[in-house]
């Protein structure tokens, strides 16, 4: 079975993606490019383009419910590597792109 999220990108073109600017790699420990991101606080980023009032971030590639994928993956931030394939935030993604909620044996 693959896995849903490849297939869906939906969260990637609904929500803000912010985080504490430690995690790029403005920071020694951080792995986030800093490049990909706009200020929000003194404390905090956003992924570029999930800061829109129609966010898509910049990273993400493909069509939403088709094929899609994140150009940084391995050096996602935090939000993004905790967000669950099926959980009621998913769904809410997933409804405003005009996608079912995810079936329980799509979830593995």
């Amino acid at each position: 079975m693959s896995q849903p999220c490849i297939r869906c990108g939906a969260c990637c073109a609904n929500f803000r993606v912010s985080f504490y600017w430690a995690e790029t790699d403005m920071h020694p420990e951080g792995i986030v490019p800093a490049g990909l991101t706009v200020p929000l606080t003194f404390h905090h980023v956003a992924m570029r383009g999930t800061e829109q009032r129609k966010p898509r971030c910049e990273v993400l590639v493909g069509e939403i419910g088709v094929s899609v994928g994140c150009q940084i993956y391995a050096q996602r931030p935090s939000p993004c590597r905790e967000f669950e394939a099926g959980d009621p935030r998913c769904d809410q993604a997933r409804a405003r792109h005009g996608l079912p909620p995810l079936a329980k044996d799509e979830l593995g």
